[in-house]
């Protein structure tokens, strides 16, 4: 009970970096809006410093790999998030398909909160049936790529050097989940040796899920006052 609580004093912490996860800095906006022409290693790395720092990202990553061993199923599931993740944040941006940022962001937090409920077996408890994985990852992959496009749109980047500059920035956030994901699987290779794991894993999963209700209701309660 004192490490749970412990972590979730912790996490309490974290709110205020939770809830901005998916925003872009000041410094990088007004570096968006001025630049014009192609600038590929710039914003591969914004691209890559965007997944590092998106908070919202990691917190379904870690969903989606909490329980995976085989690599081979790591990739297969980071795979789909990265395409789905990818697709609309080009498609998104080139096509200028704005999106309401609270609505979109509650929707992310939603995903954390069912990336977790399905860590803990809950749909199969509550309703008998275990949702297609894989699609839900795909699905909630296009998402998060919608999130970050309606932040990219709000900052009207040039559309002179714009398809090179938004790949490269696509790079940078897989080389950034790339990383994200080292680090990950590191530390769950040495927490799965634990004996602690699976009760550990439970309070893990239930603090994941506390964060995206956090998540959730901040974006609506933002939404409810802006409208």
């Amino acid at each position: 009970m004192r490490v749970t609580f412990f972590a979730l004093c912790v996490c309490a912490a974290c709110v205020p970096a939770l809830v901005l996860a998916h925003d872009v800095t000041p410094g990088d906006a007004g570096y968006i809006q001025e630049i014009w022409g192609v600038h590929i290693i710039p914003f591969m790395y914004l691209g890559a410093k965007h997944m590092i720092t998106g908070y919202d990202h990691i917190l379904f990553l870690l969903g989606v790999v909490f329980f995976l061993y085989r690599m081979k199923d790591v990739a297969i599931y980071v795979s789909l998030f990265a395409l789905g993740h990818s697709v609309t944040m080009l498609l998104g941006v080139w096509f200028g398909w704005g999106v309401n940022a609270y609505v979109i962001d509650a929707i992310i937090g939603l995903s954390v909160v069912y990336k977790a409920l399905d860590n803990l077996g809950a749909y199969q408890r509550w309703f008998g049936v275990q949702p297609n994985t894989k699609a839900a990852t795909l699905i909630f992959g296009l998402f998060h790529g919608t999130g970050l496009a309606t932040k990219i749109l709000d900052y009207k980047v040039a559309e002179d050097g714009l398809l090179p500059n938004l790949l490269a920035f696509n790079v940078g956030v897989e080389i950034g989940q790339i990383m994200a994901l080292a680090v990950i699987l590191i530390v769950m290779g040495f927490w799965r040796k634990t004996r602690n794991f699976y009760r550990q894993a439970y309070r893990a999963n239930v603090i994941m899920m506390f964060l995206g209700f956090v998540l959730m209701g901040y974006q609506i309660a933002g939404y409810m006052v802006a409208a």
